[in-house]
């Protein structure tokens, strides 16, 4: 069959396997991450409760995330991922279970998230990390690239369609299509077959890699090096302050239910409205070859961000929430775009796999600590004054930024490589 129609890395069956499993399973997730919101809020008026899920859903990623990269190293991905995926759709399973049976509660709902959140923590690592094995090196860009369009896909339509779902059938439904969405991807690992992967000689069994002082010894360096990197510190630092103070998404059925007065199916559009203004930002970057005074845009983008959840807060119009909530996903993702070029661009290579897990913890726990401030501050002052002071302190701590660190303001993405080796000559692998 002739597919050279498909883009490169697609071309490549091993990889078009799990990307069409991906496409499937990420819209699952993203329907069980809207589904849980409003399962929390049919249970509890009490805006804490949502809080809540970011708060059991962060606990997991600061206890895992920084060996999790380490194991996806030893052991096989794609059986590791097999296993991941698995349990994950058991646990999905069981919670619609439990809601048809009705011995669903806040506690319950809890307990199973917060075990979802422990297996993505191992699965997230060993997925990024396997696709580099299923197409050449020349591919790769656009294979990650291609995976970030299976991630907005998802996250559009997946929100959407569980609005739908809600409306017609109940919360434990979508559950259940989330369960079978995670078939996708282990009916895909499954065909592809064998993935070729290197070892480390000097690892032989998995307790090797946890040996603690190695590992202690391993993570203090990758800290060091972002610490003494301006550029990417501020730049990691700026993605922490907006998505801790500036998280809107978690009081989202309260402004749908309580005052904008929608029911699921709008819920379920109001869902989808980041994600669509992530997905036209990135279309519109695919035809960008460059993104010059990458400092400078990338504060502007998370000023932009926070002056765009302020917009939510304070809308009383459906179709002006959605374009607000469109325009926080549009200015996150022209953020998370500069930032990640960065990070590549002035990390040495012996040094990236760990600082991208420092910056999982900002990426990844960022959004859920911002769910539970924003839970927090709702129970206290109500959603309006949750929203609009936690956006307004996301301005204050991105301007606090700027003029904190001045190398960031003048960063226009062209420099030379600046992350020399010398600052970490004694960084060692991992035994």
């Amino acid at each position: 069959m002739n597919l050279n129609w498909l883009p490169p890395s697609l071309q490549h069956r091993r990889f078009r396997y799990l990307w069409i499993g991906l496409l499937i399973s990420i819209a699952g997730n993203q329907m069980q991450t809207a589904a849980v919101l409003w399962h929390i809020k049919q249970l509890s008026p009490e805006p804490i409760a949502l809080g809540g899920v970011g708060l059991v859903r962060l606990v997991p990623l600061l206890v895992f995330s920084l060996i999790a990269g380490a194991i996806a190293d030893v052991v096989n991905r794609r059986r590791l991922m097999i296993v991941t995926q698995s349990v994950t759709a058991i646990l999905s399973a069981s919670l619609g279970v439990l809601t048809l049976l009705g011995m669903d509660s806040i506690p319950v709902i809890y307990g199973i998230i917060s075990l979802s959140s422990a297996f993505w923590a191992f699965d997230n690592p060993a997925r990024q990390s396997l696709i580099p094995n299923l197409v050449p090196r020349e591919k790769l860009t656009n294979a990650f690239s291609l995976s970030s369009i299976a991630s907005k896909f998802g996250s559009i339509v997946g929100p959407a369609l569980g609005g739908l779902i809600l409306a017609k059938w109940g919360i434990a439904y979508a559950y259940f299509f989330d369960a079978l969405s995670f078939l996708a991807v282990i009916y895909a690992l499954i065909r592809m077959g064998p993935v070729e992967q290197a070892t480390d000689d000097k690892v032989k069994e998995i307790h090797d890699i946890l040996h603690v002082p190695s590992l202690i010894a391993s993570v203090r360096d990758g800290f060091g090096f972002v610490l003494n990197q301006p550029v990417i510190l501020s730049s990691m630092l700026l993605d922490g302050f907006a998505t801790v103070f500036a998280t809107v998404t978690a009081l989202l059925p309260i402004f749908a239910v309580d005052i904008l007065g929608v029911g699921a199916e709008g819920y379920g559009l109001l869902s989808a409205a980041p994600p669509t203004g992530a997905a036209i930002v990135a279309l519109i970057l695919s035809f960008t070859k460059q993104i010059r005074n990458q400092g400078r845009t990338l504060l502007l983008a998370v000023g932009g961000f926070g002056l765009s959840a302020m917009l939510f807060g304070v809308s009383r119009s459906f179709t002006l929430t959605f374009i607000a909530l469109a325009l926080t996903g549009g200015t996150d993702t022209l953020s998370q775009i500069i930032r990640s070029t960065i990070r590549q661009l002035q990390t040495p290579d012996h040094l990236r796999g760990r600082t991208v897990s420092i910056n999982q913890l900002f990426f990844a726990g960022g959004p859920e600590l911002g769910q539970l401030t924003a839970g927090v501050l709702a129970q206290l002052f109500g959603p309006v004054i949750a929203v609009v002071s936690g956006s307004f302190l996301c301005l204050i701590a991105s301007t606090g930024i700027a003029v904190r660190f001045p190398e960031l303001r003048r960063y226009r993405g062209d420099e030379a490589f600046a992350a020399g080796g010398s600052q970490i000559e004694s960084a060692k692998p991992l035994p």
